[in-house]
């Protein structure tokens, strides 16, 4: 099913999310909801408090690109990248490499804004897939960038808060007029 992806000044989006007690049937559904809506609006990641969930729950899947990292491993092993996609995960703790790169962003909760985001290169995470298996992933590049960006998320901050001084100013005015529809 189709979920309403909530939009820029909502509050749940600026929510720390709580974590999940227990991967249930309800959570499954809601996960594969959540992947539903994210291939739907043609995105690469949707956590949980984009459809109102206060749930440390996310999905990314970046298969439509099998170039855009240059490792993936799974405890680990070398893993290909659609072994893992699309990537449902609850709980996340990542760790950040110590490289940063820039990027250009966008959110499906932020509506027609992309910027430029500096974020770390490389990541470790150790998290709870959707089957209940504890795993820790290791990559770089869009996958890395996907899953900071949905971690980020579960914590309440927007890629938006992660810009410099000059492209926050930038884009005040177009923020504003989308806080503005959802006041």
């Amino acid at each position: 099913m189709i979920l309403e992806i909530r939009q820029y000044g909502d509050p749940v989006l600026r929510k720390k999310c709580r974590k999940v007690e227990e991967i249930d049937d309800e959570v499954r559904e809601l996960a594969e909801n959540m992947v539903e809506t994210m291939v739907d609006a043609q995105g690469v990641g949707l956590a949980a408090p984009q459809i109102g969930e206060d749930l440390r729950l996310a999905v990314v899947d970046v298969s439509h690109d099998p170039e855009c990292i240059s490792f993936l491993r799974v405890d680990g092993q070398e893993t290909p990248l659609d072994e893992v996609m699309p990537l449902i995960f609850v709980n996340p703790d990542i760790e950040f490499g110590p490289d940063k790169e820039s990027d250009l962003e966008g959110c499906l909760s932020i509506e027609g804004v992309r910027a430029e985001v500096k974020r770390p290169a490389e990541i470790k995470v150790q998290m709870t897939l959707i089957d209940g298996r504890e795993i820790t992933l290791e990559s770089d590049g869009l996958l890395a960038r996907a899953i900071q960006h949905e971690v980020d998320h579960l914590n309440g901050v927007l890629f938006i808060d992660r810009l410099n001084a000059a492209s926050k100013l930038s884009l005040k005015r177009r923020l504003k007029r989308l806080q503005a529809r959802t006041d």
